[in-house]
């Protein structure tokens, strides 16, 4: 998947919240769905949305699909936001000199 792409699922709350759930421990979608008012179809479209980008993957367990998080996705943004980062540090640690000499 490229980079719109893990942008465009983690734009969404639930993706967002069920991402870091899944940070927590691997997960089956009931136990997922038991902390959202929502039903299990819905949060299965949600973690279908995270697999398709690579941010999860899932395993079977008996007769459970049991969901963990993927972090090469995230090492990818992470990557490619990295000299942002460094212009916005740049641009406060400036800001920061600024207001020092303005100091009485």
């Amino acid at each position: 998947m490229t980079i719109p792409d893990v942008f465009s699922a983690l734009a969404s709350p639930v993706r967002r919240s069920l991402l870091t759930m899944l940070a927590e421990r691997p997960q089956t979608v009931n136990e997922l769905a038991a902390r959202f008012d929502m039903r299990r179809p819905s949060v299965s479209e949600h973690l279908r949305i995270l697999k398709d980008t690579g941010l999860v993957h899932e395993h079977r367990a008996g007769r459970h699909r049991v969901y963990d998080v993927d972090t090469e996705p995230l090492r990818d943004v992470a990557d490619w936001l990295h000299p942002f980062e460094r212009f916005w540090r740049d641009r406060l640690h400036a800001l920061a000199g600024l207001l020092e000499e303005e100091r009485p």
